[in-house]
């Protein structure tokens, strides 16, 4: 596998666990009949939690692979 396809990869993945974490809030608060701006409210709390999830995921996975960008790395 090489560098792009790999990036490419991780790229797809971030975005996955952004979207399902943004859309969660929003599709819970349906439950209970929310206005268009509690709606908009779930939707940007749930994009920044979804940006500090991936975030932190990110650099969690740096800590265990020791950097993504080692020279000299085995492929």
């Amino acid at each position: 596998m090489s560098d792009a396809e790999r990036d490419a990869g991780n790229r797809k993945i971030k975005l996955g666990f952004l979207l399902l974490v943004a859309v969660s809030p929003p599709l819970i608060a349906l439950q209970w009949n929310p206005t268009p701006l509690e709606l908009l409210a779930a939707l940007g709390g749930g994009l920044l939690l979804g940006l500090l999830f991936v975030w932190y995921l990110g650099r969690l996975a740096g800590e265990f692979t020791g950097g993504s960008r080692r020279p000299g790395r085995r492929r």
